[in-house]
This record gives C-alpha cells, structure tokens and sequence, in this order.
C-alpha cells in the first residue's frame, strides 16, 4: 500500500509541475531587440508596425474602449502615479506614445511587466494608433507630482543646457521627432528615466540625452527632474 502512495504522490506532483509549465509556457514573454547597445542603433528609425501605426487614422473612441486592458495600471484618466510606477500617458504626443508601445511590443525598450498586456495578441498595431488617438486627447490636471524644491537655480540651468534643444523650453517636446512632452510629468517618474538613461538600462534612449546626461551626478539627476516636474502646463492642457 505504501508503494501505491508513494507512486500516487509522484503522479500527482509530476502532474502539477507538467501543468505549470504548460501554464508558464502560454504566458507571453518579451522579445529583445537590439538597442542603443548595439552597433548602427538609430534612435527614431520608423519601420515596420510603427510605420504602420504611424500612418494608420487613430480611432480615440475605439482607442478608449481597448485601452481599458491597460486602465488596471494606467487609469482611464491616464494621469499616472506620484510615486513614477506609472508615467502620465494623458495629451502626450500620439508619436510618441505610438513609438514607445512599438517599441516595447518589438522589444527594444524593455518592460516585461507591460508587454503581456500589448502584446500583439492583445492589441493590434491599428488599435496601437487607436489607443494614441485616444490619450493624446485626454486633459492634463496641473496636479503632478513634483520633487522637494531644494536645487531649482540647478535645474534649470541644466534643462536650459541640455534638454531645451529637443524638449522645448516650456517641456512641449516635438511630436514629428518623437520627443516626448515632458510639462506636466512626475517627478518620480522623470528621475527613474534620466537614471536608468544615465546608466544604460533604457536601451531605446536617444543617444544625445546619453551624452547630456553621461557627466550627471545623482544631485544634478534629482534637481533637472525636480525643475521639469514644475514646469507649467502648455498648449491645449487643462490647469
């Protein structure tokens, strides 16, 4: 009897272990795409799906209806989190956000935590510009999480040094070159991107920001983040 036990118990974990391997083999993992660590790496290179999303007429209310897979992070609103979990999606450029989530779903920017959720199978590349349509069309509250105030007069003698060129001086960024609007950001979220920029783990950067910030010590990362984060709402934002 014991032996009969004993092989049961084998069954029964051998099946289990089968179970959840066949469980974590359906779980979608993230594919890696070279990045800026590789050789001839471009930077705002327009190719394949984000060609195609890029081209495609956004639908905002069919965007508004696919995004809600992503509203269990984001929030409908898309207004993010003070704490930069999650970054203000809501009136930032449809370019950018088209390239961002392309370039998750392609794996050259890595976040393995969102891809199951823009997968291909879950969102396709119309629905990518959809989706765009419908936040770069969400209002902005001037509610943003800012930094503790203590380096201003350093922040923004490096924004003016190293980021106007592309940001803008009002943080408006560039939808046609794909730089982001920064007005209206989280500070949190700001000062995780500029660090993980500065040391290497963001491998869709821009090459240019990685030479702007190459000579950052953390206080200079801190007090641009800090200067960005209060910069006031432009264009067609809602105080």
């Amino acid at each position: 009897m014991s032996g009969e036990i004993t092989l049961f118990k084998f069954i029964a974990a051998g099946t289990f272990v089968l179970t959840l391997t066949a469980y974590a083999a359906d779980e979608p993992r993230q594919p890696t795409a070279p990045g800026i660590e590789s050789p001839g790496y471009t930077w705002n290179q327009i190719a394949d799906e984000q060609m195609i999303a890029l081209m495609a007429v956004g639908d905002p209310d069919h965007g508004a209806v696919v995004f809600e897979v992503c509203a269990g992070c984001h929030g409908m609103a898309a207004l993010g989190t003070d704490d930069g979990a999650y970054p203000r999606l809501a009136g930032q450029h449809a370019s950018v956000l088209i390239k961002e989530l392309t370039d998750i779903r392609s794996g050259v920017r890595d976040n393995p935590k969102m891809f199951p959720f823009a997968d291909q199978h879950v969102i396709s590349t119309k629905e990518v510009a959809d989706i765009a349509a419908y936040l770069t069309g969400l209002p902005v509250s001037a509610d943003q999480g800012q930094g503790p105030g203590s380096d201003l007069e350093r922040g923004e003698r490096l924004y003016r040094k190293d980021c106007v060129k592309c940001h803008g001086r009002a943080g408006e960024g560039d939808a046609e070159s794909f730089y982001p609007k920064l007005a209206g950001q989280h500070y949190a979220y700001l000062l995780r991107q500029v660090r993980n920029i500065h040391g290497g783990l963001r491998r869709n950067a821009d090459p240019q920001m990685v030479e702007a910030t190459g000579g950052y010590a953390e206080a200079d990362m801190e007090s641009v983040s800090d200067y960005i984060s209060r910069l006031p709402l432009v264009g067609d934002a809602q105080p």
